[in-house]
């Protein structure tokens, strides 16, 4: 009884170093902390130029409406993917409108530490007809909430769509599903 009694507690023991090792050596930064380091800088939030809200809270889950890449100075990234654009710029775009769905987020809930996972997102593209890449332009968004929220809780599941045309033209428009702490 007390010889198996021992090797609980050795065990007990061994596994409490290893997690107090792992943990000591490993660098865990919050969200906020993880946008500072990419030294990104957050557009203004879009107010809504229809009848909609920008985002929903339904209990533990953030709903955002759809979303464009807004600029730093409130004007929006135009141009047809295939046409105007090519695939990296609208991956570039793609990232942008990942921003302005973080400002959306710190504009109505304060934080970006308050989302605990990305659940879902739609992205999508405004293309030609002959184009056939739309998740690599949306891995522009993806990349970057991945960066924010690491790769267990930035990554969702997700669909990219390509469309034959979006809003004022713009290339990339996203929608998403995140889960509150």
């Amino acid at each position: 009884m007390y010889l198996w009694l021992g090797w609980v507690v050795v065990c007990y023991l061994v596994y409490l170093y290893n997690y107090i090792l792992v943990h000591k050596t490993v660098n865990y930064m919050s969200a906020t902390e993880n946008f500072k380091a990419l030294g990104l800088s957050l557009p203004p939030a879009p107010t809504p130029l229809g009848v909609y809200k920008p985002c929903l809270v339904d209990g533990k889950y953030l709903y955002l409406s759809g979303h464009g890449p807004v600029q730093d100075d409130k004007s929006l990234i135009i141009g047809r993917i295939g046409s105007e654009m090519d695939i990296e710029q609208g991956k570039l775009a793609a990232r942008q409108v990942g921003l302005t769905m973080l400002s959306t987020i710190v504009a109505n809930i304060g934080s970006l530490d308050k989302i605990k996972r990305v659940i879902k997102v739609l992205g999508m593209v405004n293309c030609t007809s002959d184009f056939g890449r739309h998740p690599y332009v949306i891995n522009g968004c993806s990349e970057l909430f991945a960066k924010i929220w690491g790769e267990e809780n930035g990554i969702g599941v997700r669909s990219a769509v390509g469309m034959g045309s979006l809003p004022d033209n713009i290339p990339v428009e996203v929608e998403a599903l995140f889960e509150l702490y």
